[in-house]
């Protein structure tokens, strides 16, 4: 097994990734390209999914993550897919994509609407465990109103982690932690709901087949192996969504309390049943162990808040970064830890506490800034109010499972993007009060996928022999309690200003960041 690597294909909502893994779960080369989801103008709350220039970055990826391990194509013994959740892609009869979006559109604000007017949006949520927002029955409800010639058109549907596998192997097929984010599976059955598209007057027979993760779906074509430089004939792996892969990568158990930091931030437990909210907080979703659930609080584009804050305001720390050869983040992370907790009174709004049914982003807001004072209120000050309000929104999902799903947290893991560097870390330690672990390698979400191509590739029996590519905890950063004291004060004061941001907002006092289709307002009336 010395030379058997897999290959984990990653298609998250800012950027697209391949990484090639061996077998004792190390990196041997990994490529990444950004991307972005363009609004169409006559659409409003629209957001589209490009899947020609989307699938040529991923094709890119995975040519240049080859060139960068220098490994021949024939060691990859199998690959896998990992995307964003509720994103979907729509096929015509040729396996053509002919309608895309990503997580975050948010079209079908009429159709959503009359969801929940009907009490159908109701039912949704008591089979599926979500809400309609930014899930599937809209959307085909707003195609079947706006592009009646897509659906007429419409014979195969998927994901965005299906769609990556279907570009490889021509297959179609989905599994049940990605598919359960479409609002159309039985959550207890992990698998399609035919009441729910009898409810909604859908057509079942566009839906593909279901698989569990970390089965064989196809292999390589010529095709696809001439685009990427991938061996024809490599098996390709049903792999599933970003959030349960990446607690597969670190190999998380029922219980375990779990915080992933990438462009959304996910506050997770895993459960052995299909517990479904009945207040409609928090939302539950397939893992992807059979016979697991995944209930999670999400924190709209917390990662992304600090990547618009580098790329809108620091062009002189960019520059400097470039000179020294250093990452940016780097540099905004000491820059913020000169500012003592609290951020000196500046707080930043920016994620709101989910609440899947009203769902509602305030506009981004800092707040709290002393004119007299701008070396203690300026872009130091702003830099750690923006990581705090993370951290913020993290405690309180916690705090949000730990009540509704009857379970106590006594440590939390904590990983992605946001767990580089020590303050975030230390920030978040300090707000939950619980000592919180680090694993060596954060690419957890990659790391799980390529657990599962281990798994279907026959590198392993099954996930638990396949945890052997688990990555050690490089540290575990303690909570301090004066500074957890002194943050529960902080995290009560930001939540009554966020609580009072999201209410301007859905007033359309002020222009929110994201107002999902279909939400109710919080005094009771849409």
């Amino acid at each position: 097994m010395t030379n058997a690597l897999v290959m984990a294909i990653d298609a998250g909502t800012g950027s697209c990734r391949a990484i090639i893994f061996d077998t004792k779960g190390d990196e041997i080369g990994a490529a990444q390209r950004e991307w972005t989801h363009h609004s169409d103008p006559a659409v409003p709350s629209s957001f589209d999914f490009d899947t020609e220039a989307n699938g040529k970055l991923i094709d890119a990826v995975i040519s240049e993550a080859l060139s960068r391990a220098a490994v021949r194509p024939d060691q990859i013994r199998a690959v896998s897919t990992t995307s964003m959740r509720e994103g979907i892609v729509i096929y015509d009869r040729q396996g053509k994509e002919i309608w895309a979006c990503p997580n975050i559109d948010s079209r079908a604000s009429a159709e959503a609407e009359a969801l929940v007017e009907s009490g159908v949006a109701a039912k949704v949520f008591q089979i599926a465990g979500d809400w309609v927002s930014i899930t599937t029955p809209a959307r085909l409800k707003w195609i079947a109103a706006h592009r009646p010639d897509i659906l007429s058109r419409a014979r195969h549907i998927g994901l965005i982690s299906d769609w990556a596998a279907t570009r490889l192997t021509g297959e179609f097929w989905t599994e049940p932690s990605a598919g359960s984010s479409t609002a159309l599976f039985d959550i207890g059955q992990r698998t399609w709901s035919g009441e729910l598209f009898d409810v909604l007057d859908i057509d079942l027979s566009i839906c593909p087949p279901v698989v569990e993760s970390g089965s064989q779906i196809g292999k390589v074509t010529a095709e696809a192996a001439a685009r990427t430089g991938l061996a024809q004939g490599t098996p390709v792996i049903a792999g599933g969504g970003d959030t349960q892969l990446g607690l597969l990568g670190l190999g998380r158990r029922v219980g375990d309390g779990t915080l992933i930091g990438g462009s959304f931030w996910q506050m997770t437990v895993l459960l052995d049943h299909p517990f479904i909210d009945p207040a409609r907080g928090p939302r539950t979703l397939c893992h992807a162990r059979p016979g697991q659930w995944m209930v999670e609080g999400i924190g709209f584009l917390t990662g992304l808040s600090l990547r618009w804050f580098r790329d809108a305001f620091c062009d002189l720390e960019k520059r400097i970064a470039d000179e020294k050869g250093v990452p940016v983040f780097d540099l905004l992370m000491d820059t913020a830890a000169s500012v003592p907790p609290g951020a000196n009174g500046v707080t930043a709004v920016m994620a709101n506490v989910m609440q899947s049914d009203s769902w509602v982003q305030a506009s981004p807001t800092l707040l709290g800034f002393d004119f007299n004072d701008p070396e203690g209120h300026g872009k130091a000050a702003a830099l750690r109010a923006i990581m705090e309000s993370a951290a913020y929104v993290s405690y309180s999902h916690r705090l949000e499972l730990e009540r509704v799903t009857g379970t106590r947290f006594d440590a939390i893991q904590f990983t992605g993007g946001g767990a580089r560097g020590s303050l975030w870390p230390q920030i978040i330690a300090d707000v939950m009060g619980l000592p919180v672990s680090i694993p060596q390698n954060r690419e957890t979400t990659a790391l799980g996928c390529a657990m599962l191509a281990a798994v279907g590739g026959g590198l392993f029996a099954n996930l638990d022999e396949a945890r052997a590519m688990l990555s050690p905890i490089e540290r575990v950063v303690e909570p301090d309690a004066a500074r957890h004291e002194a943050y529960k004060n902080f995290h009560a004061r930001w939540h009554a200003i966020n609580d009072a941001m999201v209410m301007l907002a859905d007033a359309g006092v002020t222009q929110p960041m994201w107002k999902p289709a279909g939400a109710i307002r919080r005094g009771g009336a849409k």
